[in-house]
């Protein structure tokens, strides 16, 4: 006989950086097994040390990270945790991104102008990742940056289930805030039985976070409006496209995002907003001064376990979501 057999069965491994841990043990909760231990601190110059206190020899390693504030400094932090896997002779290591960073930098508007979305897929890449699983990119186009296998889950079933439970469906009209959004609103339309409208928005190229004007393209007088984004961070954008809607006549306004970014002014805007609710997922951990009576958090830590278990049980990711197709 030449060579030497093993009866060694198959173990995963689930590690988590610093950036958002209530995730990460939600997650680690729903498949049952406990976080590996990691040692993880800066040094006085701002340098990541980390050191995995389990063999990770052999294992199925599934290491999460959330790209929330200070994001370079976590991005950093979860390609220092993969290198060390692959150092550690890792069998395989999947990066689950539940919010991508730089996501919105997916291509080039102008010239001179970097496509940042790539470049983060070609570190993770290189530093030894071997697949991605991701949430609600924010284009699609963005798996095909990575040379691997790309999981992208969507939180539109835990969303649109949320919000059809509490509204009556009669009443209901999903709204997108921008044409970029129309394909999953039609999504949304399609899972709730529900008409769409869109809002059109005019930026200026040279001003960020700032949009001129908003058009409302469809009926929404006496409606109960359901605006879905993938993503809501100073909030201007959300907020005057809900003012539109109030103005066309609009009954009531629910604001639906994956992720809640949540930067700067957002938790005054979010305040002040005549809409009755926004909705986000965990994705991202929720900034303290924005946890308002009328914002409601809802886990994709289910969603996202499922997807490891088919992903280390060499299943079908895609199953999760065939309903959706």
């Amino acid at each position: 006989m030449t060579g030497i057999k093993t009866t060694g069965e198959k173990k995963l491994m689930l590690f988590s950086g610093r950036a958002h841990p209530e995730l990460a043990e939600e997650v680690a909760h729903e498949l049952g097994v406990s976080l590996v231990p990691t040692k993880a601190f800066d040094f006085a110059n701002g340098e990541i040390y980390v050191r995995f206190q389990e063999s990770a020899r052999g294992a199925d390693c599934f290491l999460i990270q959330s790209h929330t504030t200070p994001i370079n400094k976590w991005i950093m932090e979860q390609l220092i945790m993969v290198d060390a896997l692959k150092r550690a002779s890792a069998r395989s290591i999947t990066v689950i991104v539940p919010f991508y960073g730089y996501a919105r930098q997916d291509k080039k508007h102008r010239g001179r102008e970097p496509i940042s979305a790539r470049l983060i897929a070609d570190m993770l890449k290189t530093a030894g990742a071997d697949r991605i699983l991701t949430v609600d990119l924010h284009t699609d186009q963005i798996q095909g940056f990575f040379d691997g296998p790309v999981d992208h889950l969507f939180a539109l079933p835990v969303l649109a289930d949320y919000v059809g439970a509490k509204v009556d469906k009669a009443k209901l009209t999903v709204v997108s805030p921008d044409a970029g959004r129309v394909r999953v609103a039609d999504r949304w339309c399609d899972r709730l039985g529900a008409p769409l409208a869109i809002v059109h928005k005019r930026r200026d190229p040279d001003v960020a976070n700032q949009v001129t004007v908003h058009e409302v393209v469809g009926d929404v007088r006496g409606r109960v409006c359901v605006l879905v984004d993938d993503m809501i961070d100073t909030g201007g954008t959300i907020c005057a496209a809900a003012e539109a809607l109030f103005a066309n006549g609009a009954e009531d306004v629910i604001v639906t995002a994956t992720h809640g970014v949540l930067s700067g002014p957002a938790a005054d805007r979010l305040k002040n907003s005549k809409v009755s609710e926004f909705v986000f997922t965990n994705t991202l951990p929720t900034p303290n001064e924005v946890e308002l009576d009328k914002v409601t958090v809802l886990s994709m830590a289910p969603t996202i376990a499922r997807a490891v278990q088919e992903v280390f049980e060499d299943g079908s990711v895609t199953s999760l979501f065939e309903e959706q197709a």
